[in-house]
C-alpha cells in the first residue's frame, strides 16, 4: 500500500491533529524505544500536562517505568535526572507480548502440544456421598 496512512490513523503513531497540537509545547526527552515525551500547558488540577508520542504502534506497555513515573507526576524531573543509574543486574523492560508469537505459553498450553505433567498424587477427587 503506497499511501502513508499515518496522518489519518492514530494507532500507527501521531496523526496530523496531534502534531499540530504540539505547537508551543516542550519536547522533554526520548527513551530507548524511540518514544518522545512532551510537556506543556496545565491540566484541570493545575499540574503540567504530559504525554508521549509513540514510535510505532500505540502500546502503553512500551513506556519504561521511569518515564511512566514522570508521565503520572510521580517524578518532577525527567527520569535521567531524577533516578539513579540502572544497576548492572537490572534487565531492560520489554513490551507486552500477549497476542504475538513471543507470548509466554506454559508447557501445558495447546500451542506447545497440550501435554500437561501428570498429577503427583497429592490430588484427591471429591465424590458426592
Amino acid at each position: 500500500m503506497g499511501i502513508n496512512l499515518n496522518p489519518f490513523t492514530w494507532w500507527n503513531g501521531a496523526s496530523w491533529g496531534t502534531m499540530i497540537g504540539l505547537r508551543g509545547k516542550t519536547r522533554v526527552g526520548e527513551d530507548a524505544a524511540g518514544n518522545v515525551y512532551w510537556e506543556g500547558g496545565r491540566d484541570t488540577g493545575g499540574l503540567p500536562r504530559r504525554w508521549v508520542i509513540y514510535q510505532g504502534a500505540n502500546d502503553a506497555s512500551r513506556v519504561s517505568p521511569g518515564w511512566f513515573a514522570w508521565l503520572h507526576h510521580q517524578l518532577d524531573s525527567v527520569p535521567d535526572q531524577a533516578l539513579p543509574p540502572p544497576r548492572e543486574w537490572e534487565k531492560p523492560g520489554i513490551a507486552n507480548m500477549t497476542g504475538t508469537a513471543l507470548a509466554y505459553r506454559p508447557s501445558g498450553a495447546l500451542e506447545k502440544g497440550g501435554q500437561r505433567a501428570t498429577a503427583t498424587g497429592d490430588y484427591e477427587a471429591w465424590t458426592p456421598e
